[in-house]
């Protein structure tokens, strides 16, 4: 399957919107993942709200997209629990029916997530 890097100064929120596995996370072994983030499996993200799926658990906040204002870079903010994560988009693949996209995000935490579509 080809995939298209798609540039992220001027890709469209909606982009993001929709149901993500999480496919794989690594992390610094200097810091500790988020723990709503440690073990999910699942990040929906619809309008303005999300839900986060994990073993035993489920929660549901808010997202939005900051962008940086030198580069433009997005930012992923997830409001879960009365907490703000944010997360630096550092990759969007898509295919070239559309049918299957790939999303890399960066926390703070140094947690990197990839999530794919569908």
């Amino acid at each position: 399957m080809s995939l298209l890097d798609l540039n992220l100064q001027q890709v469209a929120d909606p982009y993001l919107t929709g149901s993500w596995r999480i496919e794989s996370r690594s992390h610094s072994r200097t810091s500790s993942p988020d723990p709503l983030l440690a073990h999910a499996t699942h990040l929906h993200l619809q309008d303005r709200t999300c839900h986060l799926d994990a073993p035993g658990a489920a929660h549901h906040g808010e997202w939005r997209i900051e962008r940086d204002p030198l580069l433009s870079r997005p930012y992923l903010v997830i409001t879960l629990a009365g907490q703000a994560i944010r997360a630096l988009v550092t990759r969007l693949r898509r295919s070239l029916d559309g049918q299957y996209q790939a999303l890399v995000l960066y926390f703070q935490s140094g947690l990197e997530l990839s999530l794919v579509q569908p």
